[in-house]
């Protein structure tokens, strides 16, 4: 099945019904579909054709929608990028997807300049100029010649470099995933989600999209969370699900306990993923709230393939059992071998949810799969006697810091480019509210050592904002083994036992 064949359901059979709320404004299914099937013949005049990218750098919008739904109808590859992303991680990423053309407003137009001038006539279409371009293009559906294989979009994920690769989800995946969520969830057309996750990442696209889309209910969509009016928000919109990370629960507990028991009165499922979220938040959640967050375990590379059950238990400090159709073993985390009887090992996956692999990487997708076909997610896990799994951290040294993935590499390049700095080590400190947050070990390259505001103004000003170390520390020399790798776990890590400093 293709996306617009799995969309048909709400966006043609509930057509008059109200699918959307953003920013104060309700958006009929029928709408969207004309807005977005104006935009796919738009693209179609402009020379599109099936394969193309089309990237995106946007906030959260009705325009990223339509941008979204008029690519897959017509077999373009969407590409979002992260709209924390400044302008030299803008410019690899469209140096890599090179993209036909690229989605933005006004306001950020100056960001993706640079990346722009390495393309070949690439065509930029800014929001603000929408209507405009629309009004006069026919709204009635465009031919579809996508099937399951065809490649809807291309999520930029870091590598262990720290150069990001992107990862190509097909209709297939999204497909897949979105009915085995809306089955294991029980989710329905009656459902009502308040959707505040980030939609270039794949939990707000993969899962917050794709399941309103397939399922038809009403979508309250926000620009962003915000810890001061997130609450005003579930009160006015009275939603029965909510798709969050654990820092946007952590926020959620400083709720009054009169406004918690009024949200938990008509909330039917809370769900946490992209990050560990702590036993204890759980714990005071449902202590608050009446309801005991759903934790689950996916992926950019696969979607979702591990869940905590909607009925059953909850388990604290476990991301539940397999997805259905979703296979799931515990290899070797250095051969990728798997043991008849193992209990603990890298996850390793197999299903309709698995990617394609990586865009114009053929050897980092080869080195993704073991020899038989199984995906190394790099996450290492241990197995209950019933089938639970609680992950162990990663086989990498992979930061998540509120949701967000960082790769220490890509930090370090930019820390080693200062002319003070001669050698830099990122690592992960406990945090909190966030999980964890990234923090810098560098060796002086001679006298001077800025201070560490000096050093944090220069990574915000090319880097997105969550790359940026907390903490900076001046060290004579970085810790190395014989064969000259740095010994990350002897740095001594702020809130780390010494000598267990870091994953990896």
């Amino acid at each position: 099945m293709n996306l617009p064949g799995l969309f048909r359901q709400c966006l043609t059979r509930r057509a008059a019904e109200t699918g959307l709320e953003f920013a104060g404004r309700e958006y009929s299914f029928a709408e969207l579909d004309r807005r977005s099937n104006r935009l796919a013949h738009r693209w179609l005049e402009d020379g599109f054709r099936p394969g193309d990218r089309v990237a995106v750098y946007l906030k959260n919008c009705v325009e990223l929608i339509d941008a979204y739904l008029a690519a897959v109808k017509i077999g373009l590859v969407f590409t979002p990028v992260n709209i924390l992303y400044r302008e030299r991680e803008i410019a690899y990423i469209l140096e890599d997807a090179e993209p036909r053309g690229i989605v933005v407003s006004r306001e950020d137009e100056k960001l993706v300049l640079p990346g722009l001038r390495q393309l070949h006539e690439p065509y930029l279409y800014l929001v603000e100029d929408f209507y405009g371009l629309l009004r006069d293009c026919p709204s009635d559906p465009p031919p579809c010649p996508a099937d399951a294989g065809t490649v809807a979009a291309l999520i930029y994920t870091s590598g262990t470099t720290g150069r990001p690769k992107g990862a190509m989800l097909t209709h297939g995946n999204f497909a897949a995933n979105a009915r085995n969520l809306i089955e294991s969830w029980r989710i329905t057309a009656e459902d009502r989600l308040l959707l505040a996750l980030p939609l270039f990442h794949v939990h707000g696209l993969g899962n917050g999209l794709h399941t309103w889309l397939a399922a038809g209910y009403r979508l309250r969509l926000l620009e962003r969370f915000r810890k001061e009016t997130i609450l005003e928000e579930f009160l006015d919109f009275r939603p029965t699900v909510f798709f969050g990370v654990p820092t946007m629960y952590e926020r959620l507990l400083a709720a009054p306990p009169e406004t918690a028991r009024r949200i938990g009165a008509f909330m039917r499922l809370f769900v946490s993923g992209s990050a560990a979220l702590p036993a204890r938040t759980l714990k005071r959640f449902a202590e608050l709230y009446g309801h005991v967050i759903l934790e689950r375990y996916g992926m950019t590379e696969t979607l979702m393939n591990l869940s905590n059950p909607y009925e059953g238990e909850r388990r604290p400090g476990s991301v539940g059992r397999p997805l259905p159709g979703v296979s799931i073993r515990l290899g070797d985390p250095e051969t990728g071998a798997a043991g008849e009887e193992r209990d603990s090992g890298e996850i390793q996956i197999k299903g309709p949810n698995v990617f394609a692999g990586y865009w114009r990487r053929p050897q980092a997708t080869a080195e993704a799969f073991t020899e038989d076909g199984w995906f190394r997610s790099g996450d290492l896990a241990v197995r209950s006697a019933d089938g639970y799994y609680m992950l162990q951290g990663r086989r990498t040294e992979l930061i998540i810091t509120g949701g967000f993935n960082v790769y220490p590499r890509e930090i370090e390049e930019f820390l080693e480019e200062q002319p003070e700095v001669a050698e830099a080590a990122v690592v992960g400190a406990p945090d909190p509210v966030k999980g964890e947050v990234p923090v810098a070990f560098l060796a002086p390259a001679g006298s001077a050592r800025p201070e560490p505001e000096e050093l944090e103004r220069r990574c915000r000003e090319h880097l997105a904002s969550f790359k940026a170390p907390r903490r900076f520390f001046w060290v004579e020399k970085l810790p190395r083994n014989a064969l000259g790798k740095i010994q990350r776990r002897r740095l001594p890590v702020p809130g780390k036992p010494a000598g267990g400093g870091v994953r990896g």
